[in-house]
C-alpha cells in the first residue's frame, strides 16, 4: 500500500512538473502549451479579399473603409472574438482632411534671377492648417541642417536664428547617418529626431513658415515615388487638434532640384551636407525667396479602429493587444493606367494574418489566461493616427497591458531562417522573440537597414512612447533555400518598384508559407506571454520606460 502511495505521488509530481516549467530566459514560470495553429488559406482568402479593386484601396473616410471596417467586424463576429460589450469593437477616430492644391510652378528668386521648379515632379508641399488660402510672400529660405533640436545630443539646428516668414530646408534622416561613429547620434541607426514627422514638429516649434526636407533615396528609405503618391491628394490628421499657429507650408524637395537650389543661392550641397554634421554648424540664410499661394478644401471626418477580444480564464484584466493596420491609400495618382493604391502587402497581409491568429486562438483546445486584443487600426499611412488615439485613449488599460506585438507587412517572399527584430536592444521582448524563434530553428539578429527608421514608421511606435514593450520583427533577410542575396533583392525590388504604388495587389506567386512563418511566430510568443506571468521591461538604456503607474 505504501509503494502504491508513493508511486501515486511520483505520477502526480511527474505530471505537475510536465505540466509547469520555468523558462531560463525569462525567469517566469510558463505552462507547456499547445499553441493555436494558423490555416494558411484562411490568411490568403482574407488578404486576397481585402486587397481586390472593390475595397478602393482601403483609405480612411471613404467607401473602402466602410467596405474595410464592415468586413472586419462580420469575421470578428464570425470567429466569435467580438467583446459583449458592443462598443468596444469600434472606436470612432475622428478626423480631419485637407487637400492643398499647388500652384503648377513654384518660382524661387535671388540676385541670380529666377529658378522654377515644378509641382510633383520636383517639389511637394501641403498644409495641415484648415486654412482656405495659405500664402507665403517673398518668404527667404534657410538652410538649417538636418532641422533637428535635441536636449539629449545637445545639438540645436535653429539656435540663434530667427524663423518668422523663414523656409527651413532640411536634410533627411540626422547627422549620424554615414559616420563611423555610433555614439554621434546613433551612428546609422535613424533617430527619432531624424524622422520627418519629428522634423515638421520642430519647424512648428521654431515659428517657421515652412519647411522642405530635401529627399535622398537611400536616407529616405524609399524613391522619389512614394513622396509623390503620400503626399499629393487628401492629407489627414487627427481632428481636435488647433493647429492655426503650426507652420503653414510643409513639403518635400527632389535632391537633384536641391542640387540646383543650392547652385543657384551660390552654395554647394554637398559642403553644405558636411557642415551640417559638424557640433558647431549654424543655419544659413541662402539668400534666396519663394512666394507661394496653396488653395484648400477641408472637411472632417469619422473612421473606426476595429477591436476584437478574447478574454482570458484567470487574468482577464491582464491584456496582450496584437496591432495592425487596415488602411491604405485609396485613390491617387495614376500609374500605368491604375489609380488604385490596393495595400495587398502593406497591409492586407498584416490584416489577414491577424484574422487568421485570431480564429485559431478561439477554436484552441485551451483557452489562455491572459486576454488577447486583437486591434485593426486606422489612418496609420497618414502618421499612425489609428493607434496614437488608441493610446491616447485606450479601451483597455495601458497599464494592464503586458506587451504589444505589431504586424505590418509580413513576408512574402517564401520561409526565412532570420528573424529581424526593429528595435533590438530595447525591452526584454528581444528575449521572447529569441526563445520561440530558436524553438523554430530561427536565429534573431537586429533590422539591418536602421537607416530607415522602421522603429518609427509603424504603430508599435505609440504603445512603446506610452510605456509599453513592444515587438516589431519580420523574417526578411536570410531565405531558408535561396539566402541572403535573393532575399536582399526581393526587399529592394518591392520598395523600389510595388511600395505605396497601384502595383502593390494581391500576387499569387508570392510564398504564403513565408507569411505565416511569421504570424505563426507572433502567435506563439503572443500565447506563451499569455499564458505566463511575466510582464516584460525596458532595457535600461532605453528612451522608453513603463511609468510608475505601469509598474
Amino acid at each position: 500500500m505504501q509503494s502504491f502511495k508513493i508511486s501515486c505521488l511520483f505520477v502526480i509530481l511527474f505530471a505537475l512538473f510536465s505540466f509547469f516549467s520555468c523558462d531560463p530566459s525569462t525567469g517566469n514560470t510558463e505552462k507547456e502549451l499547445s499553441y493555436p495553429q494558423l490555416l494558411q488559406s484562411n490568411a490568403a482568402k482574407h488578404l486576397e479579399i481585402l486587397s481586390a479593386d472593390k475595397f478602393e484601396g482601403r483609405m480612411p473616410c471613404t467607401k473602402g473603409d466602410t467596405l474595410t471596417t464592415t468586413y472586419l467586424l462580420q469575421e470578428l463576429g464570425r470567429i466569435g472574438v467580438l467583446p459583449e460589450d458592443q462598443n468596444k469593437a469600434t472606436q470612432d477616430v475622428e478626423l480631419v482632411s485637407i487637400e492643398s492644391e499647388m500652384e503648377d510652378e513654384f518660382v524661387f528668386k535671388s540676385g541670380k534671377g529666377e529658378l522654377t521648379l515644378a509641382k510633383g515632379n520636383d517639389i511637394v508641399i501641403h498644409s495641415e492648417r484648415s486654412q482656405d488660402e495659405i500664402r507665403l510672400e517673398d518668404a527667404e529660405l534657410v538652410f538649417c541642417g538636418y532641422g533637428i533640436r535635441s536636449t539629449a545630443e545637445n545639438w540645436d539646428d535653429y539656435e540663434g536664428i530667427d524663423m518668422k516668414n523663414k523656409i527651413a530646408v532640411v536634410l533627411v534622416n540626422d547627422p549620424g547617418f554615414g559616420s563611423d561613429d555610433s555614439t554621434f547620434f546613433q551612428g546609422n541607426t535613424m533617430t527619432i529626431g531624424g524622422r520627418w514627422t519629428r522634423k515638421y514638429d520642430v519647424a512648428d516649434e521654431v515659428g517657421a513658415a515652412g519647411v522642405l526636407i530635401i529627399h535622398e533615396t537611400t536616407s529616405a528609405g524609399y524613391p522619389w515615388f512614394v513622396v509623390q503618391s503620400s503626399w499629393t491628394g487628401a492629407q489627414q490628421g487627427l481632428a481636435g487638434i488647433d493647429r492655426s499657429d503650426d507652420c503653414p507650408i510643409k513639403g518635400w524637395i527632389h535632391l537633384q532640384k536641391a542640387q540646383e537650389l543650392f547652385s543657384f543661392a551660390g552654395m554647394e550641397l554637398k559642403t553644405a551636407i558636411q557642415d551640417a554634421r559638424k557640433r558647431d554648424f549654424k543655419a544659413k540664410p541662402m539668400g534666396v525667396t519663394l512666394s507661394t499661394t496653396l488653395k484648400n478644401t477641408y472637411s472632417s471626418c469619422t473612421s473606426r479602429n476595429i477591436i476584437g477580444l478574447l478574454p482570458g480564464t484567470t487574468r482577464a484584466d491582464e491584456y496582450i493587444i496584437y496591432t495592425t493596420h487596415w488602411d491604405h491609400l485609396g485613390i491617387g495618382r495614376e500609374v500605368d493606367g491604375d489609380v488604385i493604391y490596393n495595400g495587398a502587402l502593406d497591409n492586407a497581409s498584416g490584416t489577414s494574418s491577424l484574422l487568421a491568429m485570431a480564429e485559431a486562438m478561439k477554436n484552441a483546445p485551451v483557452q489562455q489566461e491572459r486576454s488577447v486584443i486583437f486591434l485593426f487600426v486606422t489612418a496609420e499611412e497618414q502618421g499612425l493616427l489609428g493607434s496614437e488615439y488608441y493610446a491616447e485613449n485606450p479601451i483597455y488599460p495601458l497599464e494592464k497591458t503586458v506587451a504589444n506585438i505589431n504586424l505590418d507587412g509580413l513576408n512574402p517572399a517564401g520561409k526565412m531562417k532570420d528573424l529581424t527584430i526593429v528595435g533590438m536592444g530595447y525591452s526584454e521582448m528581444d528575449v521572447w522573440a529569441k526563445k520561440y524563434a530558436e524553438k523554430n530553428g530561427r536565429y534573431v539578429m537586429p533590422g539591418q537597414e536602421p537607416e530607415k527608421g522602421f522603429f518609427f514608421r509603424s504603430d508599435q511606435f505609440n504603445f512603446a512612447k506610452n510605456g509599453v514593450p513592444v515587438l516589431y520583427a519580420e523574417g526578411g533577410y536570410d531565405h531558408a533555400e535561396k539566402g541572403k542575396e535573393y532575399a536582399m533583392e526581393f526587399k529592394k525590388t518591392y520598395t523600389s518598384k510595388r511600395y505605396h504604388a497601384p502595383s502593390d495587389e494581391f500576387d499569387e506567386t508570392w510564398n504564403f508559407a513565408g507569411m505565416m512563418q511569421d504570424a505563426q511566430l507572433m502567435s506563439d510568443i503572443g500565447w506563451g506571454l499569455a499564458n505566463s506571468d511575466a510582464w516584460p521591461q525596458w532595457s535600461e538604456k532605453s528612451e522608453f520606460q513603463r511609468p510608475e503607474t505601469l509598474d
